[in-house]
């Protein structure tokens, strides 16, 4: 904390004391590829996330300094204009943020000085958009006095996300990042946003991610595929079945319609959805009787779906999982996010876990070539000021 505050007051040459808020990253427990097909998914905050430094200034100037880009500089840009800006890069996140919070009832009379710090691992796939939309969110709220109905500034980070970055994503990294409660993930259902919270009771387990070190350069158009995919077996679904989605299908419904679906690929699509969706209702009940056992079973039989079902796997995600299944005290792993490369997670024994890296690394090196990276996180609260 005191390099940050030091920080902010060499970098906007004040001795003012900033006011302090941090936004977590999430991880995605189980529910993959669930979210745009009307689902559920359960994802939980973690303890990497975003601290956002702040103090309001007396005229109508915004500046924007990330200790993450120091190449930068620090980006200057008038509440006046508050458009997107190419060059401005990363300072587009918290300037869509101001802009629709000030359209949508929660104006802003002045300026204010920001400093960012992240220490989410870069292109892991473990949400840092959501976590510096969700900073700016309360940043601004804490700055101004104002107060944000928290699902209010959820949506406005999700449109931040689809209409002024562009980025076409659910409302689950949001949710999770401005929901997340300690020791607990959140059950969300995507089409109606209703949401329950599940324990995570590790006791004398941690969680593990695993990065992959391998870009998710396929992930995007990959990802417009398998949509159109799923839309298309929705929509043979649809000749004889009144639904909107295929995640109000149960796994026995699904076995017996499954015949209308045309394409033997979509079909397969389609099934991993459907029972990823009933697994992760499973997963649930799993955790609110504290059945770590079950729930990791379940982690794995998600994984298995991901790489044979939708196929979104890829060498390094599925090199990673097996040795993580073959490792002393792990009740489950499985790869998370949207795939081809990103992250892994495991649910590993602590006392267990410098042996369970050492030896997961080594069998990930021989096969890829290259080491990937552990990190061990705690599952933490949502968004708020410090």
């Amino acid at each position: 904390m005191q390099n940050l505050y030091q920080a902010f007051q060499e970098q906007f040459e004040t001795n003012e004391q900033p006011s302090l808020f941090f936004a977590p990253g999430r991880i995605n427990l189980i529910g993959e590829h669930t979210d745009y097909n009307g689902g559920h998914v359960l994802p939980a905050a973690i303890s990497f996330g975003t601290y956002a430094l702040g103090r309001k200034r007396e005229d109508q100037t915004f500046r924007f300094y990330s200790m993450n880009a120091t190449e930068s500089g620090i980006i200057t840009c008038t509440l006046a204009d508050l458009s997107y800006n190419n060059d401005h890069d990363w300072a587009n996140y918290p300037k869509g943020m101001i802009k629709y919070l000030a359209e949508n009832g929660h104006p802003v009379a002045h300026g204010a000085d920001l400093l960012f710090y992240g220490n989410i691992p870069n292109g892991a796939g473990l949400s840092s958009s959501a976590s510096i939309e969700m900073a700016t969110g309360v940043l601004i709220e804490g700055l101004f006095n104002q107060e944000v109905a928290r699902l209010d500034m959820i949506q406005l980070a999700q449109k931040v996300e689809n209409e002024y970055i562009g980025v076409n994503s659910g409302i689950m990294d949001q949710f999770a990042v401005g929901m997340g409660r300690e020791d607990h993930a959140i059950l969300l259902n995507c089409q109606t946003l209703d949401y329950h919270y599940a324990p995570v009771k590790l006791d004398q387990h941690a969680i593990v991610i695993i990065n992959t070190n391998k870009q998710r350069a396929l992930a995007g158009s990959k990802y417009n595929e398998r949509r159109s995919q799923c839309e298309q077996a929705l929509a043979d679904l649809q000749q004889q079945l009144s639904i909107d989605s295929l995640g109000e299908l149960s796994s026995e419904q699904f076995e017996q319609h499954k015949h209308l679906i045309q394409s033997e690929i979509n079909r397969k699509r389609a099934k991993h959805v459907i029972y990823e969706n009933e697994r992760t209702l499973e997963a649930l009940k799993q955790l609110q009787a504290g059945n770590l056992k079950s729930f990791g079973t379940l982690m794995n039989e998600s994984h298995r779906s991901l790489q044979q079902d939708y196929e979104v796997t890829g060498l390094e995600l599925d090199t990673i999982v097996q040795a993580a299944w073959e490792g002393k005290g792990v009740i489950g792993a499985r790869m998370t996010g949207a795939g081809f490369g990103g992250c892994a997670i495991a649910i590993v024994q602590k006392d267990t876990i410098d042996d369970f890296q050492k030896n997961t690394n080594q069998m990930y090196r021989e096969t890829v070539g290259y080491d990937a990276t552990f990190y061990t996180a705690a599952l933490g609260d949502g968004a708020k000021q410090l």
